[in-house]
């Protein structure tokens, strides 16, 4: 089969994104989607985005992580899935579309900006040394110094195969502050395995633990700065935790192609 795709990043999480509107490629199996994200012998990439048409918004996106398997929210592939359906001319400048966890709006702010509005967080869990959170994916966060020097891989796989966390995996975000408005990230990615240039999920997390651990000393709006690039989250404060969540952040159109499978 002749797979015809778009390659985007988001601060340096990349995806390889296809139109299946036409269903096309539903019948692609996840041996074949880790194929084409495996860095040696396929395209490479942190995982796969499938474009549906669906009602009652303007496409539906499916989220693979390189694994092959399907998998929940990426908030860095939405970013990306709606660049590419605005180059494909699916969307204007504003768009509502479907993921996994439900209905999201977002907007393209510039020409490789887009800012997607995330689910309400109601719930807050300290754990240990560290928060754990849900924006759409799973996430622990925990804070610590000298985040340059971390083993990511090493101390994320330990956090993510422990025992309360082995079922279902969980990625693992470590946190460094600079000040108020303004944290370093490294992010270890469950189903990918290993650290990532960048975690859109995880960056709204870390910003939503250092709020309710009083680090931002109040602020709403967090710049999160991951080693592939900058990531803004802002929020308001609700009854019950944070409601009208956005993240922000690069969309680039890296190029195209296509790959026999």
């Amino acid at each position: 089969m002749e797979v015809i795709f778009d390659k985007y990043q988001g601060a340096g999480n990349d995806f390889i994104i296809i139109d299946n509107r036409d269903e096309k490629y539903s019948c692609l199996k996840s041996s074949q989607l880790k194929l084409l994200c495996d860095r040696n012998i396929g395209i490479g990439a942190n995982g796969v985005i499938l474009i549906h048409y669906t009602s009652g918004a303007d496409f539906e996106m499916h989220y693979f992580n390189s694994d092959g398997n399907l998998s929940t929210l990426c908030g860095n592939g939405g970013r990306c899935a709606v660049a590419f359906a605005n180059r494909h001319q699916m969307i204007k400048s504003q768009t509502q579309f479907k993921a996994i966890d439900g209905l999201h709006e977002a907007e393209i702010v510039s020409n490789h900006n887009v800012r997607l509005k995330m689910n309400e967080v109601k719930k807050l869990i300290n754990h240990k040394n560290g928060i754990l959170i849900d924006t759409g994916s799973p996430h622990y966060i925990q804070l610590v110094e000298n985040i340059s020097i971390l083993n990511i891989k090493k101390e994320g796989a330990e956090i993510r195969y422990s025992d309360p966390f082995l079922a279902n995996g969980i990625n693992v975000n470590f946190l460094e502050k600079q000040n108020n408005s303004h944290f370093s990230i490294r992010t270890y990615e469950r189903g990918v395995e290993d650290e990532t240039l960048a975690c859109g999920t995880g960056a709204v997390a870390g910003a939503l633990a250092m709020h309710h651990l009083g680090k931002t000393k109040g602020l709403t709006k967090i710049k999160l700065e991951a080693i592939g690039g900058m990531l803004i989250v802002d929020f308001a404060i609700s009854e019950i935790g944070y409601k009208n969540i956005q993240l922000e952040g690069p969309a680039t159109f890296v190029y195209s192609g296509c790959i026999n499978i």
